[in-house]
């Protein structure tokens, strides 16, 4: 049995799907499993990874576990938590989902929001891989609205690059990982095969839909406004706010060849990504 924590999410339904089509026995862990959709022969759990009993009851059997959390500056109990229930309830072996730039001092508080949990991993005596991808290309999805009016689309990070991944093959290295003890502890910084800009990745994304998809550079204030306006707290602003700094100075400009490593071929590109899901961008 695999467990798949934050399995509706974006990584974490896509190792669901990838590892039932494998023919693996899979649990999946939601919050609310009639909304799932998951495929066929798949079990479905009720939880989340902020309730550890909820997180106890669904490892019991599995043998490995995927780790997903949307962590902030105030979940280091959570965090490890994951790591704790699964040694708990007798898991051999996990693969947490991490960041890139994880445990970066440049990145301030941000750079801490993943680190109890690899620590946790590291010091837990199983068979542990950590991934930490970079931007996801399918970030720009927050785009869509704007694409489809013909509005400038917020860019929270200015012309700073970063190595964007597909998600799809952050999700096919955690199935590698979940699957192939030879990755045991690994820590593998996943990336796209090359650096871009949001306005970068806006021209591909302009050339693939065939028509303009302007941006709008936030401020400072700006960005800070939608961070406080979308509810979270000062502190949690604050890391984000250091993020977009560490971006825009170019701290998250790097390429990595662990995807070709863990899977034996190229990393997709972003245009590879826009072209697969052009249809979310379409004019109604």
């Amino acid at each position: 049995m695999i467990l798949v924590t934050g399995a509706t999410g974006t990584i974490g339904s896509d190792v669901v799907r990838q590892l039932a089509a494998r023919g693996e026995k899979v649990r999946a862990l939601s919050r609310d499993p009639a909304k799932a959709h998951l495929p066929a022969g798949v079990e479905a759990a009720r939880g989340h990874h902020r309730d550890r009993a909820s997180v106890e009851a669904a490892m019991a059997g599995a043998e490995s576990a995927f780790l997903v959390g949307v962590f902030g500056p105030d979940d280091a109990e959570h965090d490890r938590g994951l790591v704790e229930a699964a040694r708990t309830a007798g898991v051999r072996r996990i693969v947490k989902l991490s960041a890139i730039g994880t445990g970066d001092p440049r990145l301030g508080v941000f750079g801490t929001w993943h680190l109890h949990g690899e620590e946790a991993a590291r010091a837990s005596g199983l068979e542990w891989t950590l991934l930490r991808p970079s931007s996801f290309a399918s970030n720009t999805l927050s785009w869509v609205a704007a694409v489809r009016e013909g509005t400038p689309a917020p860019n929270m990070m200015g012309a700073g690059r970063q190595g964007v991944v597909d998600p799809r093959d952050v999700a096919e290295v955690a199935v590698a990982a979940l699957l192939d003890p030879r990755h045991a502890g690994r820590t593998y910084t996943l990336t796209g095969p090359e650096t871009l800009s949001a306005p970068e990745q806006a021209a591909v994304l302009a050339d693939v839909l065939g028509r303009p998809v302007p941006l709008h550079g936030l401020s400072p204030q700006e960005r800070l406004e939608q961070l406080r306006a979308a509810g979270l707290s000062e502190h949690y602003a604050d890391g984000l706010m250091a993020a977009a700094r560490f971006i825009q100075e170019g701290g998250n400009d790097v390429v990595t060849g662990d995807v070709r490593e863990v899977l034996g071929r190229p990393a997709r590109t972003y245009r590879q990504w826009a072209e697969d899901h052009a249809s979310a961008f379409a004019q109604g």
